[in-house]
């Protein structure tokens, strides 16, 4: 069988940019995050109609952050450089390259850039029909903190 199919592609990398792929900001605007771009390269787009997920790559500079966040959708994150510490509800992870991170709904999470040397680099993929993230309400942060390893990680 043979199809012919234009919107099927491959985007070549070079030192952690891709061909054709524009960096944004990690997000529109906010003080709960720090150093931290991103690119979409595979999402919503219409040259890619097949496609209900986006897969997306992160860079966070050393000592950088995500937000502290949560949301009804999953998620999984695939580390391909640097080091990191994932905050995931009351428990700390230390990553690295290749590790891969499934996020469950409504868990609370932020993946902190710990490696001095390098920045921390990630694939994110995700439902390209999702809710928006929230930021925790003083209760969560309250239940969080209780651990005295999470809360002396949390950066917000």
């Amino acid at each position: 069988m043979s199809t012919s199919n234009t919107a099927s592609k491959v985007l070549c990398e070079e030192d952690f940019r891709w061909q054709g792929v524009t960096e944004e900001a990690y997000k529109a605007q906010g003080t709960h995050f720090s150093g931290a771009l991103r690119q979409v390269l595979v999402g919503p787009n219409p040259d890619e109609p097949g496609a209900s997920f986006e897969t997306r790559y992160f860079e966070v500079k050393p000592g950088g952050y995500t937000s502290l966040e949560h949301h009804a959708h999953a998620h999984v994150v695939v580390i391909l450089r640097g080091q990191a510490e994932v905050i995931l509800d009351r428990t700390v992870h230390t990553v690295s390259p290749f590790d891969c991170i499934y996020i469950h709904p409504h868990s609370v999470h932020q993946i902190i850039a710990c490696c001095e040397q390098e920045p921390l680099g990630f694939l994110c993929i995700v439902d390209q029909c999702r809710d928006r993230p929230q930021l925790p309400d003083k209760e969560t942060l309250d239940w969080l903190t209780k651990d005295p390893e999470v809360a002396a990680r949390i950066r917000t």
